[in-house]
Order: C-alpha cells, then sequence, then structure tokens
C-alpha cells in the first residue's frame, strides 16, 4: 500500500506515536534505548527500520532519505512535575539534544523534516521557569523553523486522565492552520509559556488551531474486564486500603455508594505530608476517568481499583490489557509478558487517539499544503504570489 508521508520515530517505546499517526504515513526509521520497549516495538511493527540504542550514538548516515515528519517522545522525567525538575541538562531529558544533533545534521545536508513534533509531559511548558521551552524554541527558530505548542489531555478522547504537551515546529506553515491570536483551545499553560518567551523568539511563534473534537462517550468502566476474568484483592487488603483514606474521600464514597448504582473507583496510593508526619494516603476518583497511567517506578505507580456493588466492596490492582485500553491500544496489540513489563510500556506511551486527532487536524493538511510548495517549486521559477496560493 502507498503510504503518502514518511516519519522517523525518536524514543519510539511500544510505537504509540506510529499507531496515531496511522496508515497514511510511513516510518523510515525507529529508534529507542530501552531494551524492554525495542522488543515490544519490534513484536507489533517488525525491527527492520528500528535501531535499539542511545539517540547520542545514531550516525546521520543512518538514517534513510528524506522524512515529511520527525517525531520525539523525549524522556519526561527530569521535566515532569512529579519529578525533581532538572529540566533539560538532566541526564533524561537531555535525549533531546541528541535529537536535535542530528536534526542539525540533516539540516546540514539539505534533508531535514519539514515538520518537527515534540511530545512530552505539560510540565515541559515550565520547566525551569520557561527557561527550557525557550531553549527548544530557540533551537528550532535558529534552524528556520516556526513553532507553537498545544496542550491536549488524552479525556478528551478516553477515560484517562493525561495532559500532555506537544511542542510542533514547521517551516512552511499553510493558511488556515494558524490564527494570529491564541484561540480558546490554548491553554493557560500554553499562553504562559508564549509569554515567558523572549521577546525576540515570539516571532517564531504559531498558534495552532484545532477543531474540538467529538465528545467521548465512555467511562473507565467501559476500558475493565468482566469481575470473574480477574483476581481480586482479599477482604483484609480492601479493608486496610480504605483505612489508607482520609475521611473526605472515604465519605465520598459512602454518598456515592448509596445511589445503589455500581461504583468504579480508581485509587492511587501516596505520601502526603512532610517528615515526621509523613502519612500514606489512598486517594480516589469518582469521575469516570482513571488517573494518569504511571511506569511501575514512576511517582505512586500501578492503580488500584475500588469496586462497590450491591453493598459489597471488593478492590483490585488494574490489569495491563485495561491499561492498554486506556492508552487507545488494540485488543491486537502485543503487550510483553508480565506486568511490570507491560506496564513499563504503557506508562511511558502517549495516547493513540490524541496522536491521530493532531495528525488529523494539522499533521496530514500540513503535509499536504506543503506537497503543493514542493510541486511548484519544481517548476523553473515560483513567485511569491505562487507560494502564497500553494500555501493556502
Amino acid at each position: 500500500m502507498s503510504r503518502p508521508f514518511a516519519f522517523y520515530e525518536f524514543f519510539a517505546g511500544g510505537g504509540m506515536a506510529r499507531l496515531g499517526l496511522g496508515r497514511d504515513w510511513n516510518c523510515l526509521f525507529a529508534n529507542d534505548f530501552d531494551a524492554l520497549k525495542a522488543a515490544t516495538y519490534r513484536a507489533n511493527f517488525g525491527g527492520d527500520h528500528l535501531h535499539h540504542g542511545d539517540v547520542w550514538a545514531i550516525d546521520p548516515g543512518e538514517l534513510p532519505g528524506r522524512a515529511d515528519l520527525a517525531w520525539a517522545s523525549s524522556p519526561c522525567q527530569d521535566v515532569s512535575l512529579a519529578g525533581a525538575r532538572a529540566g533539560l541538562g538532566g541526564a533524561r531529558s537531555s535525549a533531546f539534544w541528541g535529537f536535535w544533533r542530528l536534526i542539525e545534521a540533516l539540516d546540514d545536508q539539505g534533508r531535514a523534516p519539514r515538520v518537527l513534533v515534540l511530545e512530552n509531559v505539560a510540565g515541559l511548558l515550565s520547566s525551569a521557569g520557561g527557561a527550557d521551552f525557550a531553549a527548544i524554541g530557540q533551537a528550532f527558530a535558529a534552524r528556520g523553523y516556526g513553532f507553537g505548542a498545544v496542550e491536549l489531555d488524552a479525556s478528551t478522547f478516553l477515560p484517562q486522565s493525561r495532559a500532555r504537551a506537544f511542542v510542533i515546529a514547521t517551516r512552511e506553515p499553510p493558511l488556515g492552520l494558524v490564527s494570529a491570536t491564541p484561540g480558546p483551545d490554548a491553554t493557560a499553560a500554553v499562553r504562559r509559556a508564549f509569554e515567558a518567551l523572549p521577546q525576540p523568539l515570539r516571532r517564531h511563534w504559531l498558534w495552532w488551531r484545532l477543531a474540538a473534537p467529538r465528545a467521548r462517550n465512555t467511562t473507565l468502566a467501559d476500558a475493565l474486564e468482566p469481575d470473574e476474568a480477574v483476581a481480586w484483592r482479599s477482604a483484609a487488603q480492601t479493608t486496610a486500603l480504605l483505612g489508607q483514606m482520609s475521611q473526605l474521600h472515604r465519605e465520598r464514597l459512602r454518598l456515592a455508594a448509596a445511589s445503589g448504582e455500581r461504583i468504579t473507583a480508581p485509587v492511587y496510593r501516596r505520601v502526603r505530608g512532610a517528615a515526621p508526619d509523613k502519612v500514606q494516603r489512598a486517594e480516589l476518583r469518582l469521575d469516570g476517568l482513571a488517573g494518569c497511567l504511571r511506569t511501575p517506578g514512576g511517582g505512586s505507580s500501578r492503580q488500584l481499583l475500588v469496586i462497590v456493588d450491591h453493598g459489597r466492596t471488593r478492590s483490585r490492582l488494574m490489569t495491563a490489557r485495561e491499561g492498554a485500553r486506556l492508552m487507545g491500544l488494540g485488543e491486537d496489540y502485543r503487550l510483553p509478558a508480565g506486568a511490570t513489563a507491560a506496564w513499563r510500556v504503557i506508562g511511558d506511551g502517549v495516547a493513540v487517539p490524541v496522536v491521530r486527532h493532531l495528525a488529523e487536524q494539522i499533521l496530514k493538511p500540513l503535509m499536504a499544503g506543503q506537497a503543493v510548495i514542493a510541486a511548484a517549486e519544481q517548476g523553473p521559477t515560483i513567485s511569491g504570489r505562487t507560494r502564497l496560493a500553494a500555501s493556502a
């Protein structure tokens, strides 16, 4: 099948960005440092184009052809709001500069991608007081890219709360995809990120336009396995979990259960307070959404579920397949064996429908406009008026 657009996928993980881009996109090259994630990628997509290793060790000559798009889901721990906020100088998030080194080398060879997407936690927009985001913008602008950011939450599409920032950079944005001023889809975090930029850098800013997607019509309960297909924790473990809840959370659960309806409540265990008064709390939500899925080593890790049905209260761990559904992965997606391994892949991924929304709203229209421009440029001459018409 002919695929009109080509892309490189850096920090590919389990290939969720690839799934979101869809069938119109041909992956020329992918990489990931983590052996487990690389194996998962191969299991789902094959490995002929996959480079397993550090992005800093990739030679630009290993990148074939010229891609239309380079997607980079660089490690987020050092810019996460839940992390130590070491910023882009941190040991993991500095991998961005390894990626950028390759883009610069490709540009020197005349084959830099026309469009770049950097995906990360929303904390990227404010990391180091905005200095990290400004450094990214400066790098893009120095190579002739205009750039802007959008913030999207997976909860718009899936029953999981998962806010992420997407920095989209392009050299030739066509008319119709950007606005002169921020639109209603520009979140407060994106606006603050723009306002924190140095004045000269603001000239390179693009206010990307995104149409509102269709309303989500699923809840967390829709993603869960049947009760008889899962392992439940003991009554004593459930009692202990409820005992870790504050009075406020226990009362919320009691009132919800009083309705007589089946209640599905995800629970995270967190350490609250400061030494020497630290205490572990079990915190639940009752809005039909799972909390942000994590890797086994990240934050408060794996979510628990409290189910109240016909006066009976039980608890269990969320399964990896349920987590995969909450990321928009199909039932045929091959997860690693073992819950810990599977959650390492799931918790570090990008929600598939979010990528699909960006592809349909911005990336594919951008590619189509640039294809028109490229065709026009193959002629003997192209005037400014012709270029403007081609980009409209």
